[in-house]
């Protein structure tokens, strides 16, 4: 699992740094996103001189642990993995086989599991749910000043 990464220039629709990952080994990939999820914005800090709070990189950290959490588990195949920084914001889009979009539940304290998508609903900023031929992708965008 090598990452991709292709540094932009600072203009208006392209992002200033991006990686791409393919999760497709057995074990863990959550753990393995969640790091690479770190990874990503710790060179977005030395590399980039990007201002990236602590804060910003635990709920990345959560947003992505969600998001492949649930394309593992509903979703057969890999998981791809984009991670990129727009301006003000870090961007987490994860790709996956699955072309059913996701649906938050109703709210209930008492049900067990299944709070993924309020949780990162809760966090980002925006949401978007791309459906495509073959799969779907979900964008999470995250202000650097959360």
């Amino acid at each position: 699992m090598e990452p991709v990464p292709v540094e932009g220039e600072t203009v208006p629709g392209v992002p200033r740094l991006r990686a791409s990952y393919v999760l497709d080994a057995e074990g863990a990939w959550i753990a393995q996103a969640r790091h690479l999820a770190a990874e990503f914005l710790g060179r977005a800090r030395t590399e980039d001189g990007l201002p990236v709070p602590d804060r910003v990189v635990e709920i990345t950290q959560l947003v992505v642990s969600e998001l492949v959490t649930n394309a593992r588990k509903y979703a057969p195949g890999p998981v791809g993995l984009d991670l990129r920084v727009f301006g003000d914001a870090v961007e987490v889009v994860v790709h996956d086989a699955n072309p059913e979009a996701p649906r938050p539940l109703n709210s209930d304290p008492g049900r067990v599991g299944q709070h993924g998508l309020e949780i990162v609903m809760a966090v980002a900023e925006a949401l978007h749910v791309r459906q495509k031929a073959g799969g779907k992708s979900i964008t999470a965008r995250i202000a650097l000043s959360a």
